[in-house]
């Protein structure tokens, strides 16, 4: 059986601190934030998956942003180099979680850097966006890790927005859903179908035809509804001022096999 496991790092009490690159900087309400990421993690729970709390790390303000942290191909966990120097430190409690869940655990190296949300998995094709927090050399130490376990690596570039899991994520039957304003290259996706809001982009996999979604994105809810999934959608109006999305707050483990 496949698993349903999440990894989930509660908020930092210095979220308010986090970085913003692409967008104005506005107050976060950090308490506001806590009751989000309960909410979220209760989703998540409610949708028969497992989750597993990292230890938090109080003085790192992004730490919440778990997915950045770490990919997972199959049962083997790479541990990433954030692109921004202020993160590194985020990656040790991961590998020790991920460790305990008997992962096989490798290692993005200097001069490479890498963020869990540069990299978007479509069955064995593994999209990783080249931009701000992620170099050449990652791309390079991604492809050494994965490609010997049969994924296919697909290098996209990204200049308008964060990460590409800011720009793009997947539905269950592999269409890339996207806000075309945000996409550098729609057309490197064989099917992609085009979102009216930016926050629309953004769906996590919770199985069957549900798909975590911020509540931000109503008219794309309705969009998806109307073909069929079920929206399932949650209030991240605290982590989105820091260009998080619903994908950054977990790093969801199909593939472990107990």
């Amino acid at each position: 059986m496949p698993s349903k496991k999440a990894l989930v790092r509660r908020p930092s009490p210095r979220l308010a601190e986090g970085l913003v690159t692409h967008i104005e900087r506005e107050k976060v309400d950090v308490d506001l934030a806590l009751e989000q990421w309960e909410a979220y993690a209760e989703a998540l729970r409610a949708h028969g998956w497992e989750t597993i709390e990292v230890d938090p790390a109080d003085d790192c303000p992004d730490s919440v942003f778990v997915e950045d942290t770490v990919v997972m191909y199959k049962n083997v966990a790479l541990i990433t180099r954030p692109g921004a120097r202020s993160r590194r430190d985020e990656t040790m409690g991961v590998e020790e979680a991920v460790a305990r869940l008997g992962c096989s655990v490798n290692w993005i190296w200097e001069p490479g850097t890498l963020d869990g949300g540069d990299v978007l998995k479509v069955d064995d094709t593994i999209y990783v966006g080249r931009g701000g927090r992620t170099n050449a050399a990652g791309v390079q130490q991604l492809r050494a890790a994965f490609e010997p376990l049969g994924a296919r690596i697909v290098a996209v570039p990204v200049s308008k927005v964060l990460h590409l899991k800011s720009s793009v994520t997947a539905l269950p039957d592999g269409t890339v859903v996207g806000h075309i304003p945000k996409v550098d290259k729609p057309s490197l996706f064989p099917r992609f179908l085009s979102v009216p809001e930016e926050s629309g982009s953004h769906v996590v996999l919770l199985g069957g035809e549900k798909l975590l979604m911020a509540a931000s994105a109503p008219k794309t809810a309705e969009l998806l509804a109307d073909l069929g999934h079920e929206p399932v959608l949650v209030d991240i109006s605290e982590f989105e001022k820091l260009e998080g999305c619903v994908t950054c707050l977990s790093v969801r483990m199909r593939e472990l096999y107990a």
